[in-house]
């Protein structure tokens, strides 16, 4: 009774209230009393009241604010309350509207009163907020009219909205007629949501049209669509057509993730189809992507419905090994064959390369590969013996791991780049160079350096330059050659092998060979260590071949590279010897232009004509040693060029053997030269006992001035002696 007298007494004050400012009755509008009343409640009037429609929803944070009266009571004559709306964002307000009154005109001129024009992000969380699909489906159709065009985002929060609902043809529809009437591009997104609507649906055949019709829509497939169609037909159990579509898939370029895999496995696994998931579980870690929980516990949960077989061990095994548990995948193994299931090649593939990874289960390895062998079970996966070999050379077994090679014949799997380059390293860390050179020389026989299988591993330096530097010290450069040319057709520019192979062939005698090589490295512009030229220069040297020798020489010095003193006068003097003296003329100049001025002396025989060039350059020679040696190889003009020269620039030359020439010794005194008695004596002496008594008798007047006597020369001799 007294909530009533309550409700009665509110009521007459507000209707007093409405009357005294022209308001209307709450008898004839009752929706008005509460936000009147409230008014007056708080003290405000009712044009301060907010706007809107009193159909707003609370909102999350209301919480404690000041509460409105509802129109309707409760069951037990109480007036219902909710939160005050002023605080409401308007998306907000505008679901509470569609879900609480039907879409009529009235709710559409409620909802426009309450904004005047429409933005994106506005619709965008309206549709996002909308309680029923419809609801959304109705305002995305009608806000068009006010004004609002819709771009591909709106279009894609509906679509999505859609497809979760199973509104399948209304997405379809605004995809494929309505957006190509507003010149809208569908994009990835919402097809992929369409094709996985269709799957959820049931309706593969749909997904199978959607997915075929992207290129025609102008949306390229990515993976986003590739896994969506995936999920619809393998929802169906079309395996095959799943497998197709993957392998069009890597052709067009679109990589696979984890998530397209697990989905690949999780249907294949509902389709019964263990093996074809094996395969795809394999392929996953061939493309280094790591398998989740996900991905195991699908493959798990697949399991349970067959019968275990080699192929389910198999797996189980793998899946321990890789991911370090080998106890655990060799327990599977043990109960595998207590079951009495023979293990296949897989299985030794799934297990072996766990054992090889742990040190201490090589042993276990080995024991394996040897039950293999007696079975005559093949094994093809290389990268098992790889992580054996791997194994035993860490763990000081290099022995055992050469004992792999010949496991891997009798096992029919074909050894690559890869292990072979391992034990190399190995056997050259240990100084074990023969074993080196007859694995090399099974290298090139076979031709595994350039076999198209072995394109994706090399064969590092660290493998093949102690080997090759070893082979050219001991007489084996031809070997070594052999290795290097096949290595170079992969690429390889190596310096240090290079520089070994120079150094081999000029040690061998074969200087030719060398010079081939040189050839080669001069064309890749590859640069190379002085002593490599002048050991070739060398061997050219030997070999009686000075034309060849210099043109090496050029060539180091066009490297820019200085050759030594010592190697300057071998050249020249080999030039000379060779009757090559323009040659070894223009040899002494470059190397006067170099800066290098030792050993000149030995070599102005073969340079009278840039004898000038020596003097400009302050590197006088010794004239008289020089003569000496012209007149020792009866070279009478030349030496009679160079007297001459020396004359004119006041040289002191000085005579000491009897050989030097009669006639050079005339024009030396006649131009007022000094000269020594006592050689002059020896010279007198060595005529007379030739029978040259006239040219003694010429000579002695130029030295001494005045004859000899007319006594004897024998008796003139002593005298004179005397």
């Amino acid at each position: 009774m007294a909530a009533t007298a309550i409700s009665v007494a509110r009521r007459r004050a507000l209707t007093v209230a409405l009357r005294a400012l022209g308001g209307p009755s709450p008898k004839k509008y009752p929706c008005f009393a509460p936000r009147v009343f409230h008014g007056f409640c708080t003290s405000q009037s009712i044009n301060d009241q907010p706007s809107e429609s009193p159909d707003r929803p609370p909102h999350p944070s209301a919480g404690g604010a000041t509460e409105l009266a509802s129109p309707r009571e409760d069951e037990k004559g109480r007036p219902r309350r909710r939160p005050t709306e002023s605080s409401a964002p308007l998306h907000e307000t505008i679901c509470y509207m569609m879900a609480k009154r039907p879409w009529t005109t009235r709710l559409q001129n409620s909802i426009r009163s309450l904004c005047s024009s429409f933005d994106q992000e506005l619709v965008l969380a309206v549709v996002r907020g909308a309680r029923e699909p419809d609801h959304a489906l109705r305002f995305f159709r009608w806000v068009e009219k006010t004004g609002f065009r819709h771009d591909t985002a709106t279009y894609g929060e509906i679509v999505r909205l859609l497809t979760r609902h199973r509104m399948l043809n209304h997405a379809r529809g605004l995809i494929l007629d309505d957006m190509p009437k507003r010149g809208l591009q569908p994009d990835e997104r919402m097809l992929a949501a369409l094709i996985e609507g269709y799957g959820l649906a049931g309706i593969p055949q749909e997904a199978v049209k959607i997915f075929r019709r992207m290129p025609e829509l102008g949306v390229e497939r990515g993976v986003r669509s590739y896994d969506a169609f995936f999920k619809a037909i393998l929802r169906s159990g079309r395996a095959m057509m799943a497998k197709r579509v993957f392998n069009q898939m890597l052709r067009e370029g679109v990589e696979p993730t984890l998530f397209t895999f697990n989905n690949l496995i999780w249907g294949f696994c509902l389709c019964q189809r263990m093996s074809t998931a094996a395969r795809f579980l394999a392929e996953m870690k061939e493309r280094s992507i790591l398998p989740d929980v996900v991905t195991y516990n699908t493959f798990v949960g697949g399991l349970r419905r067959p019968r275990p077989n080699s192929i389910t061990y198999a797996l189980l095994i793998k899946g321990y090994a890789s991911s370090g548990k080998v106890g655990e995948a060799l327990r599977f193994f043990a109960q595998m064959v207590e079951k009495g299931i023979k293990p296949t090649e897989q299985t030794y593939s799934a297990l072996l390369p766990g054992l090889c990874g742990d040190m201490e289960r090589l042993g276990e390895a080995k024991k394996l590969l040897g039950e293999m062998t007696e079975r005559h079970i093949g094994l093809r996966d290389g990268s098992v013996f790889l992580n054996l070999i791997s194994g035993l050379c860490g763990a000081g077994r290099l022995d055992e791991a050469l004992q792999v090679l010949p496991m891997m014949e009798g096992l029919k799997a074909r050894a690559d780049l890869s292990h072979y380059n391992f034990l190399l390293e190995n056997l050259c860390r240990e100084s074990r160079y023969d074993r080196a050179v007859e694995m090399v020389d099974e290298v090139v026989e076979k031709g595994v350096l350039l076999d198209p299988r072995s394109s994706s591993s090399e064969m590092s330096p660290g493998a093949y330059n102690p080997v090759i530097e070893y082979m050219c010290r001991n007489g084996l450069t031809k070997k070594a050659e052999a290795l290097f040319r096949q290595l170079m057709k992969k690429g390889a520019d190596d310096p240090v092998a290079f520089d070994n192979l120079i150094r081999g062939h000029a040690r061998e005698g074969t200087p030719e060979s060398a010079a081939d090589i040189l050839a080669i490295v001069n064309r890749r512009g590859v640069t190379t260590e002085s002593d490599a030229y002048a050991m070739l220069v060398e061997s050219f040297l030997g070999k009686g071949d000075p034309a060849v020798a210099k043109a090496t020489l050029d060539s180091m010095i066009e490297q820019g590279h200085l050759p030594s003193p010592s190697l300057f006068r071998s050249v020249m003097e080999a030039l000379f010897e060779d009757g090559r003296v323009q040659t070894a003329s223009r040899l002494m100049r470059s190397m006067i232009e170099k800066g290098v001025r030792e050993n000149l002396d030995g070599h102005v025989e073969e340079a009278l004509g840039r004898i000038n060039l020596l003097w400009v350059n302050e590197c006088a020679p010794d004239v008289d040693r020089l003569l000496l040696v012209l007149c020792d190889k009866g070279k009478t003009i030349a030496a009679l060029k160079l007297a001459e020269f020396g004359l004119e620039a006041e040289c002191e030359i000085d005579f000491s053997t009897y050989d030097r020439g009669y006639t050079l010794l005339c024009k030396i005194k006649k131009k007022g030269g000094a000269t020594n008695q006592k050689g002059c004596q020896a010279l007198i002496k060595s005529l007379i006992a030739e029978g040259k008594t006239e040219q003694a008798d010429t000579l002695y007047r130029l030295v001494f001035g005045h004859a000899r006597g007319k006594r004897s020369g024998a008796s003139a001799e002593g005298e004179e002696a005397a």
